[in-house]
């Protein structure tokens, strides 16, 4: 992959980058490598962590600036891809949301990714989209309060999850009409689920609020695959989007051998 075709910078997702440690060093191993922006995904196992686990994970920021947090997604593990849908979690979604919000006022964090949960059995698909809205709709309030924007993303490798391509997401942003709830291009995702790159520049430029990677097949580092991303950026950058662009890939064989592509210069901003 080369690296003269643009100039965006990148920011670390240490929820998938650096799992060679634990969470609370990877920001510290990020800083080592030459980052000095990150993001996460929710960094705690339930939608409201115990108060000394939010301090520490705060403390372990020292250094680093966090650039986007997603808000509490569910078991992940399992499958659960979010709670914004989810009829009968409400509850967790805005306790997570209060969370974030807090650690934002601490640490300057501006952008949160709210994934948007599967379909339901027994559940009407409307009544979940009409929850959604709903949700969006105050989270996005919050968020305007202190100058953040949230970002939703289609998701490949989960049936159940509604949202796959570009246009899906623009069609709940339509119908919400907040000018900070924004697109999450995760350029793996959707070219996995057979979207067209391309139409993001053309089409929905003005409608992104974040850019991720990663190379397809195999989600792993740049050059491992098939995809143009170095262009596919370019191409981005040059129809006007000039924010970061999360490095979201499975590292081979590790995590700082994976980053030979990356020149330290390319790793945050100062």
């Amino acid at each position: 992959m080369t690296e003269d075709r643009h100039s965006l910078p990148y920011v670390a997702n240490l929820s998938i980058l650096f799992k060679e440690v634990p969470l609370l060093e990877r920001a510290a191993a990020a800083r080592a490598a030459g980052f000095t922006d990150v993001e996460y995904w929710w960094p705690f196992e339930s939608a409201v962590p115990p108060r000394d686990e939010v301090d520490a994970f705060v403390k372990s920021l020292d250094g680093v600036r966090l650039r986007g947090l997603n808000f509490y997604g569910g078991d992940l593990a399992a499958g659960e891809r979010g709670l914004v849908s989810w009829i009968g979690r409400e509850s967790e979604f805005a306790d997570s949301l209060v969370v974030a919000l807090a650690i934002a006022e601490r640490t300057g964090c501006r952008s949160f990714n709210a994934l948007y949960g599967n379909r339901l059995d027994g559940e009407d698909p409307a009544k979940q989209d009409d929850l959604a809205l709903v949700h969006l709709a105050t989270a996005a309030e919050a968020a305007a309060k202190i100058g953040a924007q949230l970002v939703v993303e289609p998701l490949s490798g989960v049936a159940r999850y509604p949202l796959k391509t570009a246009a899906d997401v623009v069609a709940v942003l339509d119908a919400l009409g907040r000018d900070n709830v924004r697109l999450l291009a995760d350029l793996y995702h959707l070219a996995v689920n057979g979207d067209d790159l391309d139409a993001l520049a053309t089409g929905h430029i003005a409608r992104i609020g974040h850019v991720q990677i990663a190379d397809a097949p195999g989600r792993h580092q740049p050059g491992t695959g098939s995809l143009d991303l170095d262009g596919h950026l370019a191409r981005l950058q040059q129809a006007g989007y000039a924010g970061f662009v999360g490095i979201e890939y499975v590292p081979e064989p590790d995590t700082v051998t994976s980053l030979d592509w990356l020149p330290i210069t390319r790793r945050g901003r100062a």
